[in-house]
Formats: structure tokens, C-alpha cells, sequence
């Protein structure tokens, strides 16, 4: 018998995926997360008891439903926003998503939300302030301002926002924001410069023109189970 000390879904072949069918406990591979950690989903399960989290839950199931391959991320986000009840929408958007979070404001206040708005780069903060060389700008030998996600999520914060919408903030300043903003939080661009925000094309397409984002461990072909180390056997 192999007993994993890790959930390793990622490795569920597809003609499995048994926790769709509610058969998770009974088809599902030694990896699956109620096999590995019953008690984390208990105490998961446990927290829908709060009833802002359930109501949250159910107003996101239903938006799932009703929206299924028909509206956009920003018709799901404008209707998700309406069942809850909000009245304040906020943005925090990358410098160069300012034309874009034009529209989106646009949009959300045509709808009747009020709408805050905050740009990565406010505050100018000199990334010599936090401490980076200048071999470490993107463009050496000028002034630069730092991203400022903690002054994105503290205005926000201030300004009384009850749901956040981040564009296309770079990887680490948007965690900072998630980390920091009090209202709930989604993203509506993830920045990805080379593929037009469109990260997942880097997975789609591993194998073939971004093969290079494989590591110097790339297996000879896809593992069926975990890679080695992860179980252990009994």
C-alpha cells in the first residue's frame, strides 16, 4: 500500500476526476485529498458555517450557473458584485492598464457602482528607496518608481471598497496586494507581457514554442503519479 504525504490533484487522469461524481472516497487515487488529509477538509467544511462565507459561496455557485460559458469575467464580476449587495468597486491596476481600467470603471459605474481607482505606481516611490541597484531597473540610468501595491490596497482599504478588481499587477506586487486589502479580491487580468496576459498559452504550449519554461528536471514524459519523494510506502 502508498500512502502520500501530499494532495497531488494535478496528477488525477482525467477518466478519473471522481470528486465531480461525488465518488472521490471511493475511484479516487491515493493522492486525492481526502484520502491524504481528511481533517484539512473537515476543517474547510467547517468554515461555511460563517455566514458571510456561505453567502459568498452560494452567490459565486449561482453566478457559475447562470453565467456557464455565456458572460465575460467582467459581466460575472458586475453580477457576482450585484448579488451581494455592493456598493463600491475597487481597481487596482498596473500603470499600463490605465486605458483599460478607464473602460472598466466605465462599465462598473454605468451598472450604479461607485467606483476607486489606484495605479501601481503611485506615490513614486524611488526603487533606490527600497533598496535596488541601478543594474536592477528596467531601464537603467533614470528615475524609476517603485510598484506600490501597499498603498493600492491601503486606499482601497481607506476608501471603503468591498470588492477589489486587480489588473494586471506583476507577480509578487499583486500577493502583496492580496495580502494587505481588506475587501474580498479578484483578479481580472493577470499580467503576462510576452502573451498578451494570457499565461495559460505557456502551458498550452510547453511542449512545443515555450518549451523553455520546463526545468533542468523535465521528466522524459507527463508522470502518471507524484514526482519521487512525495509518497512513501507502508
Amino acid at each position: 500500500m502508498t500512502a502520500y504525504d501530499d494532495p497531488a490533484c494535478a496528477y488525477c487522469p482525467a477518466t478519473v476526476r471522481a470528486c465531480r461524481q461525488g465518488e472521490a472516497l471511493a475511484r479516487g487515487p491515493g493522492f486525492c485529498p481526502g484520502k491524504v488529509d481528511p481533517q484539512a477538509q473537515a476543517r474547510a467544511r467547517a468554515l461555511y458555517e460563517d455566514p458571510q462565507t456561505r453567502r459568498i459561496s452560494q452567490e459565486s455557485a449561482r453566478v457559475e450557473a447562470e453565467g456557464y460559458c455565456r458572460w465575460t469575467r467582467v459581466e460575472e464580476v458586475v453580477e457576482f458584485a450585484k448579488k451581494m449587495g455592493f456598493r463600491k468597486i475597487g481597481i487596482a491596476n498596473c500603470i499600463s492598464f490605465e486605458d483599460h481600467a478607464y473602460v472598466l470603471s466605465g462599465i462598473l459605474e454605468s451598472h450604479g457602482f461607485e467606483v476607486t481607482s489606484v495605479a501601481c505606481k503611485n506615490d513614486n516611490i524611488p526603487k533606490e528607496e527600497l533598496g535596488l541597484r541601478e543594474n536592477e531597473k528596467v531601464r537603467p540610468g533614470g528615475f524609476e518608481a517603485l510598484c506600490n501595491p501597499l498603498a493600492q490596497a491601503e486606499l482601497l482599504n481607506t476608501h471603503g471598497c468591498e470588492l477589489n478588481l486587480v489588473m494586471g499587477l506583476c507577480v509578487g506586487h499583486d500577493s502583496l496586494f492580496f495580502k494587505h486589502a481588506k475587501g474580498l479580491s479578484t483578479v481580472l487580468v493577470a499580467k503576462d507581457r510576452v502573451l498578451g496576459h494570457n499565461p495559460v498559452a505557456a502551458l498550452q504550449l510547453a511542449d512545443s514554442y515555450y518549451s523553455r519554461v520546463w526545468g533542468p528536471e523535465k521528466p522524459a514524459k507527463p508522470p502518471k503519479l507524484p514526482a519521487a519523494g512525495r509518497a512513501k510506502s507502508r
